[in-house]
Order: structure tokens, then C-alpha cells, then sequence
């Protein structure tokens, strides 16, 4: 079962990971998929710098959890997917709903789930007893 999951989150981390680089090198291509469209060079920094630090930074702990075998990681990206669908049922409630609405939610359900469990069945490290020395 552990071996299944880290796959999971590896691959998933390797998906995340490759759309954040593709925010950082096609802007306009990647946010057409995600509705935003950059409005000036401040609208291709943003993309580039915030969407690509969000998938680059949630794929990267999928990934570094999975392979170091480390649960730790995994709560930044549970985190980081959490409060992602926090951001869209927000707006489901405030915008009401758009096409295609239910399918991101439920991406960022399964990664919070994959990650959280991720994380209960790794150990944790960070708050170990001399482990700095």
C-alpha cells in the first residue's frame, strides 16, 4: 500500500512540476487553460513567478516526500492544494459556478487526500531531537 501511494504522489509531484514549468515558459499557453490572460510584462511576471513557484513548490514536496520517504513535504503540499480549493469554493460561492468548475476541486481533493495520507504513513523528521548536529 505505501509503495502505491508514494508512486501516486511521485508521479503526481512530476505532473505538478511540469505545468509549473510551463507557466514559466509558455505564459499566455498554459494560463489560457486556467482562464487568466497576462495583461503586460507585469502580467507574464506573475504568471511566471506565482503559478510556477505554486506547482514547482506543491510537485516538488509530492516528489521529495515520496522518494526520501518523508512525510513532512507532503503537509506543504496538502497545504498548498488546501487552501487552493478554500480559493474556488470561495468563488463558487461569491461568482457562483463557471464550466468545467468541478474538475480542478477535484484534482486539488485527491492531492490533499493523497498527501495527508502520504504523510500519516511516512515518518517525520523535522521535529526530531538532534537531528541538526
Amino acid at each position: 500500500m505505501a509503495l502505491v501511494l508514494r508512486a501516486l504522489l511521485f508521479v503526481g509531484g512530476l505532473f505538478f512540476v511540469l505545468m509549473g514549468i510551463g507557466f514559466l515558459l509558455d505564459p499566455v499557453g498554459s494560463g489560457a487553460d486556467f482562464g487568466i490572460v497576462p495583461q503586460g510584462v507585469l502580467g507574464f511576471a506573475s504568471i511566471r513567478a506565482d503559478m510556477t513557484a505554486f506547482f514547482v513548490v506543491a510537485g516538488g514536496c509530492m516528489i521529495w516526500g515520496a522518494w526520501a520517504r518523508k512525510g513532512d513535504p507532503l503537509l506543504v503540499s496538502a497545504a498548498l492544494m488546501g487552501i487552493a480549493i478554500f480559493g474556488r469554493l470561495y468563488t463558487l460561492t461569491v461568482d457562483g459556478p463557471h464550466d468545467g468548475w468541478i474538475l480542478p476541486i477535484i484534482v486539488e481533493s485527491v492531492t490533499v487526500t493523497l498527501a495527508l495520507l502520504g504523510s500519516r504513513m511516512l515518518p517525520h523528521t523535522a521535529l526530531v531531537p538532534g537531528e541538526d548536529d
